[in-house]
């Protein structure tokens, strides 16, 4: 699965649009990065600039980003309301989606490094990026901000993690890290601002400031009025939204709402949302009330509605989910393809899309037969009996289904690794060899994408022969056709495999892979077997 980093790099300027511009631009020339929000303040005369990408994307956008910036602005005429310390003041990475706050506290040391050794600026760490107890909070840090550095810089103690340890009057120092995803988030109230900040001081993690904390750890919470609206909100900001989510943080405020004879007329999110968090949101509100949705895009509008996250404006998914603001066709090229496209290409003059993409198209269309067979029996008058079998039948084909559909084009990047390695420079013994340790690196992951294509699938089996025993029997031929292209996509994932073992030198792993490969095989012949005798039986 795509790894996914959010960066949101802080500048100290709002005002000058040229300026601006130049930062935006910088990060859009990235390859792989995606620009999602540019937020200008004039008079905090501040911009937040947030674009998502890969770890290695991500670290050089912050980089070309921060180079424009400290070329183009001049903290000696800089004023301004918000707190600041430098042009580019702060640069965090958060992790959105497959990724590790260790990665994340990775690419803030290598932005670090790098900003600090080729652009001259003084970097901190902060947060989950800082091992010091003293210089972990970005407060802490940016005490006595950017007129402060001249003494502070220094101190043995504010010796910079990276860069001079020297005061540079045009660009200030920088703080970057790593931090989880800040949702912020307001709940509608038709009552008072106190009425909302009574509920806000029960929820909040603070609680009322007397040493009893609040319900909700991780939270942030004021009351307040909004004359625009016409009603109160409990503003929130949700610092960890796996310890605490928007739609818990929601029923909290319900909650309380109702003890206080309060409505409450939905909910706002400001900003952007991981599509993890709205997902969260819907198995809750699915647990809850005991539906069976599978679908994401129905996931989605259960959220919207049981939160009422239209209640002020139009919640609109594709520009308020992160994960759906990135161009899908750039990710998936070959998965987002028409059929006829798709099948035309393969059929060209060129390598690929080729076997192993065709195999993980296979697979994937088998899983999508069995779930198909359990949608046409599920809901049906006729077989209302079988409801909660196919409840437990269809979701893992489906799940399986989306797993092999993703891995039509992991199959053609696969070689990535290796045509990289192959166009190392090789004059020296050295290079020689990291060369050659890079192509074997390249070779093993062209090896597992298929492999992996033929676990998924071989993952498969045992949902399909539940489904023959007890999906709709008019369906029999769809399940028939499933079973035969799952296997036939397993059998050609390990040709793939098969193809490339000679190439690697560690026996040790061909020899693991190639034992894994032939069980896999081998149970998968079996299973095709069973689910045909089945259906011949009924």
């Amino acid at each position: 699965m795509k790894k996914i980093i959010e960066c949101v790099p802080n500048i100290s300027e709002g005002r000058d649009e040229n300026i601006i511009n130049a930062c935006a631009e910088a990060v859009r020339k990235v390859s792989g990065v995606t620009l999602l929000d540019v937020d200008p303040g004039k008079s905090t005369n501040r911009t937040v600039f947030t674009f998502v990408g890969d770890p290695e994307g991500v670290v050089e956008a912050a980089f070309q980003f921060t180079k424009t910036a400290t070329e183009l602005i001049d903290m000696t005429k800089h004023s301004g309301e918000h707190p600041r310390m430098g042009a580019v003041d702060v640069v965090p990475f958060v992790p959105v989606a497959n990724v590790t706050m260790e990665e994340c506290v990775e690419c803030a040391k290598k932005y670090g490094e790098r900003a600090g050794n080729e652009l001259g600026i003084p970097i901190y760490l902060y947060e989950e990026a800082s091992q010091n107890p003293d210089r972990k909070m970005l407060k802490q840090i940016r005490a006595g901000e950017y007129e402060g550095i001249k003494e502070k810089i220094y101190k043995a103690e504010w010796k910079p993690d990276f860069g001079p340890a020297e005061f540079l009057p045009k660009s200030g120092a920088t703080a970057t890290g790593a931090r989880f995803f800040l949702i912020a988030y307001n709940v509608n109230i038709l009552g008072t601002k106190e009425q909302a900040h009574r509920i806000a001081l029960n929820i909040r993690e603070q609680g009322r400031g007397d040493g009893k904390p609040g319900r909700l750890k991780a939270t942030k919470g004021i009351g307040w009025y909004v004359d625009e609206y016409g009603m109160a909100q409990v503003s929130i900001n949700l610092d960890n939204y796996k310890i605490t989510p928007p739609h818990i943080a929601f029923e909290e405020c319900v909650k309380d709402a109702k003890e206080l004879n309060l409505a409450v007329c939905g909910s706002e999110l400001v900003g952007l949302i991981p599509l993890e968090a709205m997902l969260m949101a819907a198995e809750y509100y699915m647990n809850k009330e005991n539906l069976f949705i599978l679908d994401e895009k129905q996931k989605i509008r259960l959220v919207i509605e049981r939160m009422g996250l239209s209640s002020i404006s139009p919640f609109i998914p594709e520009k308020r989910i992160i994960e759906y603001m990135l161009d899908k066709e750039n990710e998936e090229p070959l998965a987002s393809l028409t059929v006829r496209d798709f099948v035309e290409l393969v059929g060209a003059r060129t390598s690929a899309p080729g076997g192993g993409s065709v195999s993980a198209l296979a697979a994937s269309l088998g899983a999508g037969l069995g779930a198909m067979v359990g949608w046409m029996t599920y809901g049906n008058k006729k077989f209302e009996k079988l409801d909660s079998t196919m409840r437990q039948l269809i979701p893992p084909l489906h799940n399986k289904m989306k797993e092999l559909i993703s891995m039509i084009d992991a199959d053609t990047n696969a070689f990535n690794d290796y045509m990289k390695a192959m166009k190392m420079p090789k004059k020296t013994e050295a290079e020689i060899k990291q060369r050659e340790e890079k192509m074997q690196e390249g070779l093993k992951k062209a090896v597992e994408v298929p492999l992996k294509v033929m676990n998924t699938g071989n993952e498969c089996w045992e949902t399909l022969k539940e489904m023959a025993k007890h999906g709709n029997i008019a369906s029999k031929s769809d399940l028939e056709v499933g079973a035969k292209i799952l296997e036939t996509g397993i059998w050609g994932a390990f040709k793939n495999v098969e193809i490339n073992l000679p190439q690697i030198t560690d026996e040790k792993f061909k020899n693991k892979v190639l034992q894994e490969g032939e069980i896999l095989i081998k149970n998968s012949e079996k299973k095709l077997s069973e689910v045909c005798d089945i259906l011949n039986k009924r």
